[in-house]
This record gives C-alpha cells, structure tokens and sequence, in this order.
C-alpha cells in the first residue's frame, strides 16, 4: 500500500459504492481522512470515520459542500451500463463537468478519474494500449469518452487530472454481473460461456486498483497527469480463469460452451426487452480477446498489480460466501447489489 507523504483529505465521489467504499478503507488505513459524496446512503462500518454527505453530483450546491477542506479529489461516480440514457449522460457527463468546475473553483488542483476500458468499444487488436483509438459501445461508452475530454479541457486549465482506464475489476463488496456467476457456483452448477471461452479476458483486483490510485494522487504532476491502463499482469482464458472458482466451490462442475452467435442473438433479442441482465458491452465482446497492455503504468507510475485472475475471482467468491445472506432478496443496476437474473435464473435449473 502506497502511503502518502502527509495525511491529507480525499474526497471520493461515489464513496458508497463498490470501488468507493474499498478506496475509502485503503486511504483510511493510510491514514488519509476521507470525504464521500454519493446519491446512495453510507450503510458500512467505517461510517463514523468517514464525513459522509449524501448528495448528488449532477447538483452544484451537493459538490461544492463536498469540496470545503478537500486536497485532493477521486472520481469514482458513474451511472453504469444498465442505467437509462438520460441517467448516464447526466451523471457520466454533466456530473463530472460539475465535479471538475467546483474543484477548480476551490482550487483543489488533483482529481482522479475512474475511466473505463468500455472506451476502446469492440477491439479488432491487442493488448490495448492508451493511444489507441476510442469507439464506446452504447450510451455508456460514449459518454466515459466525453468525459475524458471534459477531463482535457481542466488539464488545459492547469488541473492535474489522471485519467484510470481499469479493466472490469472485483473484489469485497462487488456484486453485480459477477453475483450470477458466484450464485451458480454456491449452489454447484455447470456455468455457461459465449463460444469456446479460449479467449484471453483480463480483470482485475479492486486492491490493485487503489494501489494505482493511490500513486496518481501522491506522483509528481508532470508525470501523472496522463491515461493509464490498469489490468491483472497474470490472467489466462475465460474458461481457465472461471473454472478456478468453480474448483474452489468443489462441486466438481465445469464451465460449458454455449454456440456463440446463435447465444448472442437471443441475448440481444432478451436485452430489448430487459429480461437479461446482460447489456450489449458485455455479451458483444465476451467471445473476444479483452486486454490492455499495462505497460505505461508500471513504467510511469511504478504500479506492481498482485492479484492475478484467478486470485481475484477466487478472493472475490469467498468474499460472497462470507456475506450472502446480508444481500438475499436484494436486486437493483449498481456494483454493490446482485443484478437480476431474469431468464437466466430458468437457465440455471438445467445446468
């Protein structure tokens, strides 16, 4: 864990939320004091630790409450893929305009923004590497590109903002997509892949990526104010790296293919009508190879990734068994919620 050369205040947007609560343990067990800005309630241990104002982004008076005393900024709130359009051009747009104008004003001079690989769309190359060209996929992805130009034009400004392009990353506290794998995998059944599943597809630990937070906000400026790629160092397939937490749910299951385009139509015919919980970005790429080159970070920031794919997936599963019954009957489009099955809860009866 990197520390800091003073403690200082960090003011995290979407402080409640999946990454955000894992941010706010890092900084703090460095000694940080932390700040949280999030529209979702702070419903966690750590409350009384942490200055919690419950508030919105989109909204100039909520964001300039937050920054009073700030030294530094983490961008972390987003309206993700399953949200509506008008939320995610708000929030992931408007919302970061709004974040980045009040920090100027109270002239904070570091915000950190969490990015997306979701930039890079369908790739036709790899490893991906942060001059490639951006193509977003869907609402989301165009607007994770808008707000990196957004986040330019406060460079130009005299800002230092770091922009993070992180793979889909794990840990405690993730839910989501991934809490229909790990249910599967409890409850001891076959899991179902797109294809073949020897595609190489890259994630990434939640504690790696504060790891390369963390060196944005203590780097020197000239050498952080840039776009960094984050992913695991160590990751093989799709099939290998999920078949190791179906072995750690030691039900001898296996992950079984599924013919790929006769798969992706039907998904794309249940996405219409909303009863999947999978959205285009991630069944249009999930047969293809999905990884960055990390390179420039390790080289610029001196960032060493610790978990490898399996590590993560499997930290992230024992994670899940620990705490199930704390989430049973819950269900929304966030990180921190299981997203709803849908038909493929009927799925899962024949696997």
């Amino acid at each position: 864990m990197a520390s800091p050369a003073s403690s200082r205040t960090i003011l995290i947007t979407g402080g409640a939320g999946f990454l955000g609560i894992n941010l706010a343990r890092y900084l703090l067990a460095r000694g940080d004091r932390v700040v949280s800005l999030d529209i979702a309630s702070f419903d966690y241990p750590e409350k009384d630790r942490v200055t919690v104002i419950t508030g919105d982004i989109r909204v100039q008076a909520d964001v300039d409450r937050a920054m009073e005393g700030v030294d530094a900024v983490v961008h972390t709130a987003a309206a993700l893929p399953l949200y509506s359009k008008r939320d995610i051009v708000t929030t992931d747009i408007h919302g970061i305009r709004t974040v980045l104008q009040s920090a100027h004003d109270h002239g904070i001079q570091r915000v950190v923004h969490i990015s997306s690989t979701a930039v890079y769309g369908i790739p036709d190359h790899h490893p991906l590497l942060e001059t490639d060209r951006l193509q977003g996929v869907g609402p989301y992805g165009k607007a994770k590109i808008k707000a990196e130009r957004i986040c330019e034009e406060f460079r130009r400004q005299g800002m230092v903002v770091p922009i993070i392009r992180p793979k889909s990353f794990v840990g405690p506290e993730r839910l989501g997509v991934f809490a229909l794998f790990y249910d599967w995998a409890k409850d001891g059944k076959n899991f179902p892949v797109l294809g073949s599943g020897t595609n190489r597809y890259q994630f990434l630990d939640v504690e790696d990526l504060c790891d390369a937070i963390a060196l944005c906000l203590d780097g020197e400026a000239g050498a952080v104010n840039d776009v960094f790629n984050v992913g695991a160092k160590e990751f093989t397939t799709l099939r290998e790296d999920y078949q190791a937490v179906l072995d750690e749910a030691a039900f001898g299951k296996r992950i079984v293919s599924l013919p790929a385009k006769p798969a992706i139509w039907t998904l794309r015919v249940l996405d219409k009508f909303r009863l999947s919980p999978l959205y285009k970005w991630v069944y249009e790429t999930v047969t293809e190879d999905s990884f960055v080159s990390i390179e420039k970070a390790e080289r610029t920031l001196g960032w060493k990734p610790k978990y490898s794919n399996k590590d993560a997936l499997i930290r992230n599963y024992h994670w899940y068994l620990d705490n199930v019954d704390k989430f049973q009957g819950q269900s929304g489009v966030s990180h921190r919620v299981p997203w709803k099955q849908g038909v493929l809860g009927l799925a899962k009866l024949v696997f």
